[in-house]
């Protein structure tokens, strides 16, 4: 018990913030003397935490001491610490969030020599052409996660889709991982309403150091309400094609399919993008008339003119 106890009360002293005791002791649901004899323990094994008096002390894990003994060694820490913020630049399914909050986490006792070394590598390292994407800071998400964390009021400048910018003052509830992109779900404190944010889009982030109450989230799965809601905002194409093709030949989950005479039918469908819908006709092998929409068939000119310009050359 003690144990389990012991790696929750460190778990929450290495996240960036000072701790007073009675907030620990109700986080770990003990009295503060157990805390205080935990606090002594961590020091026993080697941990660096400080305490300060007075009505706002508290306690905290001193940054740029020696290494907890975790049993690493200097090259291990920097392997771990690259390896984490290749992760948050580049999100695997299900390790997104946890890679970014350890990333804050071992930052924050990494002495400074090492510090320099992670950075330094990461600077000199590009990522493989792959995936399109923007590049997100991740000492960036790193400062998010600790204000999710903490339940801390953050400021910053946002650039909307149309170039326009503007301060806001937000409470973070989540981080959002889509592929490369992320997104930052909070409550805008000026508009009164939840917010999602592109994270590439924030400048000039900062911590207020205002404590806040949890709200009452938007949906209970909010990487299902992210997903809903930029999928609303997304343009929508409904095209209405003739295809030169029986109708046992389409292909029927493209859309709606529906058969003319023996040799042409009549497909109805959607997409997101021009791009996507053009890819999947010309994947048909077959001619085809588009009817609807006119943007696609503007698309597929442009398109045609590109191919033959190439084989041309």
């Amino acid at each position: 018990m003690q144990e389990s106890r012991l790696l929750k009360l460190l778990s929450l002293l290495q996240t960036p913030r000072e701790w007073p005791g009675v907030e620990l002791a109700e986080r770990l649901g003990v009295s503060t003397r157990t805390v205080r004899r935990d606090i002594d323990r961590l020091r026993e094994l080697g941990y660096p935490v400080e305490s300060t008096l007075g009505p706002g002390g508290g306690y905290r894990l001193v940054a740029g001491k020696a290494m907890p003994p975790l049993v690493l060694d200097d090259e291990e820490a920097v392997a771990i610490a690259v390896g984490l913020s290749t992760a948050a630049r580049n999100p695997v399914r299900g390790i997104e969030e946890a890679s970014v909050r350890a990333l804050a986490k071992l930052e924050q006792v990494l002495p400074a020599r090492l510090r320099y070394r992670v950075r330094a590598l990461g600077g000199a390292t590009v990522p493989f052409p792959g995936q399109a994407g923007p590049e997100v800071d991740p000492e960036q998400l790193a400062m998010l996660a600790a204000a999710v964390t903490n339940r801390e009021r953050v400021r910053f400048v946002y650039r909307r889709h149309d170039g326009a910018s503007g301060r806001r003052v937000v409470d973070p509830h989540r981080l959002v991982a889509a592929g490369r992109q992320w997104y930052l779900v909070g409550h805008d404190c000026d508009r009164d309403d939840w917010r999602i944010f592109r994270i590439d889009r924030i400048s000039g982030l900062q911590a207020t150091g205002v404590r806040v109450v949890p709200r009452e989230p938007p949906a209970e799965d909010i990487g299902a309400y992210v997903a809903e809601r930029l999928h609303s905002l997304k343009p929508s194409y409904e095209a209405v094609v003739t295809l030169h093709a029986p109708v046992s030949d389409a292909i029927r989950r493209l859309g709606e399919v529906t058969p003319i005479d023996e040799r042409t039918c009549r497909l109805r469908t959607d997409a997101d993008t021009l791009d996507w819908l053009a890819f999947q006709l010309l994947a048909l092998g077959c001619e085809f008339e588009v009817h609807e929409p006119p943007e696609l068939s503007a698309h597929l000119r442009v398109l045609a003119g590109r191919l033959t310009r190439a084989a041309a050359g």
